[in-house]
């Protein structure tokens, strides 16, 4: 049985991946940072399911929170098979407004993050010449977001990322893609305001957000057996609203 460890997944897209991923023959890693009761609940019921999950706890922005989390992974399951880097963090507002503890912050977090849970992943992967990691971008990431330029600037990092990473570890069986999603239905997009979502969803030719569901089913491809061939791939979910 193949271990997966899900940064961010107490809550949100995180939380329906794992739960998506219950579905099949996988242990689940539940990594949180302060949403303690959210990822105990959500282990918990993956567990009724009569499925192997467990809750850990790490920062991932720490590099010695990450090697502990991967170390404990490691102590009960060798290792992990399958990495997704979800965790991630926005704020709004214009270039001229965004401090630098706030831009630091949101780097930290998505990109050092993902750096931080590679980089740990990455030993195990290569001693079997075989692993999945699958990073969670954002159509902004392709086409940019005013209001976001820092948000928009770490996840052109990461689809960077990902493609170079692609290129370098496919030599020794892992593969490296990312999902690039429009705007879904969570907490992080509904920040914008209703009035904002209505013009939003004006914006996208199917008419509505994407639903975490629709993107945990796209993770699960993404990361099974069926998905074999793939590497350095940026798939965006997003409605039609950008074409390219």
């Amino acid at each position: 049985m193949r271990t997966v460890l899900i940064t961010g997944s107490s809550k949100g897209i995180g939380a329906a991946i794992a739960r998506r991923l219950s579905e099949e023959d996988l242990r689940i890693i539940i990594n949180y940072n302060s949403s303690k009761k959210e990822a105990l609940k959500l282990q918990d019921e993956i567990r009724k399911k009569g499925k192997d999950a467990i809750a850990i706890k790490a920062d991932i922005t720490k590099s010695n929170e990450v090697k502990d989390m991967f170390d404990e992974v490691k102590r009960r399951f060798k290792g992990v098979d399958i990495l997704i880097n979800n965790a991630g963090v926005s704020t709004y507002g214009l270039f001229q407004d965004i401090d630098e503890q706030t831009w630091d912050r949101v780097f930290d977090v998505n990109v050092k993050g993902v750096y931080n849970c590679i980089h740990e992943a990455l030993p195990y992967m290569l001693s079997k010449h075989n692993g999945k990691i699958l990073n969670m971008s954002s159509i902004w990431g392709i086409v940019g977001g005013s209001m976001e330029s820092h948000y928009s600037a770490t996840k052109g990092a990461i689809n960077s990322l990902t493609k170079a990473l692609a290129q370098e570890l496919g030599y020794s069986g892992i593969t490296v893609n990312a999902i690039a999603p429009g705007a879904v239905d969570s907490t992080m997009t509904n920040e914008i305001g209703e009035s904002n979502l209505c013009i939003l969803q004006d914006e996208i030719p199917m008419g509505r957000l994407a639903t975490k569901e629709e993107i945990a089913e796209l993770a699960c491809f993404m990361i099974s057996d069926k998905n074999s061939y793939m590497t350095g791939q940026i798939i965006s979910p997003n409605g039609g609203m950008i074409i390219y």
